[in-house]
């Protein structure tokens, strides 16, 4: 014992020659003074509670008081603004019905215990308490002091209502007595002065209603006593002469003194189980040092484990990484590390809530943690992000086919809760072969291969190449350029035309964006629109593109436009609201707008995609299933979600002329259609023969290069023109 007492002084800094002694004499005499300082902190607290209490009751009963005197206001207002009153009080005949709603309602009335009616000449004309006629004057019941309210009902400030109350010394002992003249809801009265008549009520403080404040107001043994009976604890009573009338009193409940009494002898007892406690905390303290080590361990391991799926994290990894890239340079071994993102996490937890997205995340890493090899390290590095390094003899052939396995594992439905989701996956491969690259850089390198495969598509698994270093950069610029178009407004709409299928009249267009990027020329939409998308640009161009074509079409009225929404536009809770902003801004009327969305987002949010659809809708725009048949659309979709118009992809278009299969499919695509009232738009026309196909299988809108490629607004103008000058001549001619 003495050896681990040295051993813990010179740790801090007694001495390397402290006893036992020493230490247990140094401990009882800090232990006795701190006693003493608890036991001076308590009383003062105590003292101090005592005080802040007696002060809460104090204005506790002030606000009792003044509550009482209130009610009675309020209640005086009620019955003194009346339009009854001021019709009967004055009357010679009303005498009855002023004893019957101001005499008789004084019997056992919490409100008022008497109702009083006088004169400008301050003359009784009627008084009752109880509900029985006064026996006594009204003069002698009441001190002088009640003259001081009518004074002032005479004579209210400017703004106030012509009422007074206060306190006032009656026969029955103290009473908040209040005066109002008595006139009109309105505050008319057609009576000169002189002939005015005033209602008193007066409502007494007895033992009942006192008890009644006490219990209301929580204050201790609440008394009304006079106004020279000594008391350590009251609030006075004064009348509007300030003539203290009484007080009341109540009984302070000390309860400092009460948790001092309480916690005093606990204090003396712990005095003495705190000598026991050093005591025993010396015998335990070489446990603790045991204990330390293993403490030490654990929290370094709980610094580098992600708490919700109980993986590695993001430092566990690094970690990981770097005493992989250290043992491969020895044994000459490859290190390989995969980068994964969850391909529709995010749609998941805006549907389902972030409760079942974390049953998600653990559920998918228990199925990755059955697939990873023995030795490798499996982690989560963010929201729906996960990374598998081990090491290997092989180059990528080890980390391809792991990926194909994981692919295979999410693209399998997944049970969470009771709830059925389905997700993908984007895998990034990368390798420091012989442990030649570092940590960072490997992981860069797999990051950077991960955001390739999601942009080519995802649920994929993509490589690293050197090239995509050179991509990232000119994918940067590319982006920069984007945002300083969209911001500046460099960015042009061309209209493709879509025609009637009978008459091969146009009568509506589709807007598409263009860009001429400054020193590189056109570039392409399948180009920069998934950098829109990615980067988060695609809503203010989405917006660009909604309020430049609106403006545009408003100089044809007698064409509709179409525009197209991406998936990115369309999960934004806000979407609608930047519609109807457009709408509104562009002074364009809604039935004319057409929003195409294409079938991607439906699939994975179909209740959210049904509930956007009906608020775009109730703007007054059409909404329209774009690229039908491309993927996997169905007749349900159409049914379920309630569009206005599809759009049939020109996959289906391209042979149906010389495919009689496609043809067949298409025909009955177009029908289902047509027998759910939906109407049909073909895009992809390119030939008379198949315009012609299209309007037999019932089309009643067509689109393609036959008709017009996509071209500028001032061309739109022209074939208006054109086509108001033919009518005007045909006029003319018949």
């Amino acid at each position: 014992m003495a050896a681990v007492l040295r051993s813990k002084s010179n740790g801090s800094g007694l001495g390397r020659h402290t006893t036992v002694t020493g230490v247990l004499f140094s401990f009882a005499v800090i232990v006795a003074v701190v006693t003493i300082m608890v036991l001076t902190a308590l009383e003062r607290v105590s003292e101090n509670a005592n005080v802040l209490d007696d002060e809460r009751s104090r204005e506790t009963t002030i606000g009792a008081l003044k509550t009482f005197e209130n009610q009675l206001a309020a209640t005086l207002d009620d019955y003194a603004a009346w339009d009854d009153a001021a019709a009967n009080v004055y009357a010679p005949e009303g005498m009855a019905w002023t004893i019957s709603n101001y005499g008789e309602m004084s019997l056992n009335s919490p409100l008022f215990d008497m109702a009083i009616v006088i004169d400008d000449q301050k003359r009784t004309v009627m008084a009752y308490q109880d509900g029985l006629p006064m026996q006594m004057p009204v003069g002698d019941f009441f001190s002088p002091s009640l003259w001081l309210l009518l004074d002032k009902v005479r004579a209210p400030d400017p703004g106030e209502k012509p009422q007074a109350t206060g306190f006032i010394k009656t026969a029955r002992g103290i009473a908040a007595v209040g005066i109002a003249l008595v006139r009109e809801k309105s505050g008319e009265l057609d009576l000169p002065a002189g002939r005015h008549r005033y209602l008193i009520f007066a409502r007494h403080l007895d033992e009942d209603k006192i008890s009644a404040l006490g219990t209301t107001y929580v204050l201790n043994g609440l008394r009304l006593v006079p106004a020279d009976f000594p008391t350590a604890y009251s609030v006075e009573i004064a009348d509007p002469a300030r003539t203290v009338l009484g007080k009341l009193a109540w009984v302070s409940r000390s309860p400092g003194d009460i948790s001092y009494a309480q916690v005093r002898p606990m204090v003396i007892q712990a005095l003495g189980l705190v000598g026991l406690f050093f005591v025993v905390l010396l015998t335990i303290g070489w446990l603790a040092g045991r204990r330390l080590k293993a403490e030490e361990n654990s929290a370094r391991e709980e610094a580098v484990r992600d708490r919700l799926s109980g993986l590695s994290n993001r430092d566990g990894l690094s970690l990981a990484v770097d005493s992989f890239v250290a043992e491969a340079r020895q044994t000459k071994r490859n290190v390989l590390l995969l980068y994964l993102d969850l391909d529709g996490f995010k749609e998941v937890n805006d549907s389902y809530g972030h409760g079942t997205g974390d049953q998600l995340i653990r559920a998918v890493a228990a199925g990755l943690d059955v697939l990873i090899p023995d030795d490798a390290v499996l982690a989560r590095i963010g929201g729906d992000e996960f990374a598998i390094a081990f090491l290997s003899d092989e180059e990528n052939a080890a980390a391809l086919q792991l990926a194909e396995q994981i692919l295979d594992f999410l693209a399998e439905p997944l049970e969470v809760g009771r709830r059925v989701v389905v997700v993908g996956a984007s895998i990034g491969i990368a390798m420091s072969s012989l442990g030649s690259i570092d940590r960072e850089e490997l992981v860069r390198r797999a990051d950077l291969a991960m955001y390739k495969a999601k942009e080519a598509g995802r649920a994929r698994m993509t490589l690293y190449d050197p090239a995509m270093d050179t991509d990232r950069a000119q994918r940067n610029v590319l982006e920069l350029d984007l945002r300083m178009a969209i911001e500046s407004g460099d960015l042009t709409l061309a209209y493709q035309p879509l025609v009637d299928a009978s008459t091969h009249e146009m009568n509506g267009v589709e807007a598409l964006v263009r860009w001429n990027r400054p020193g590189y020329g056109p570039v392409s939409p399948e180009v920069f629109i998934p950098i829109a998308e990615t980067s988060g640009l695609i809503e203010s161009l989405g917006l660009f593109v909604l309020r430049k074509a609106c403006e545009t079409a408003k100089q044809w009225p007698e064409l509709k436009i179409s525009v197209n929404v991406s998936p990115g536009q369309f999960r934004n809770p806000a979407f609608t609201d930047y519609v109807r902003y457009v709408l509104k801004q562009t002074e364009i009327d809604a039935s004319r707008v057409t929003l195409e969305i294409t079938e991607g987002y439906m699939i994975q949010n179909p209740q959210r995609t049904r509930q956007s659809i009906e608020r775009l809708k109730s703007l007054g725009v059409k909404v329209a299933l774009d690229d039908f048949g491309s993927g996997f659309s169905s007749i349900g979709y159409l049914r379920q979600f309630g569009f206005d118009r599809i759009k049939i992809d020109r996959s289906l278009v391209t042979d149906i002329i010389g495919d009689s299969r496609q043809r067949e499919m298409l025909q009955a695509t177009v029908a289902l259609a047509r027998a759910l009232d939906i109407p049909v738009t073909a895009e992809g026309i390119e030939t008379e023969e198949q315009a012609v196909a299209l309007r037999l299988f019932g089309c009643d809108s067509l689109q393609g290069y036959f008709f017009g490629k996509p071209m500028t607004a001032e061309h739109i103008n022209d074939r208006l023109q054109e086509r108001r000058e033919a009518r005007v001549l045909r006029r003319i001619v018949g």
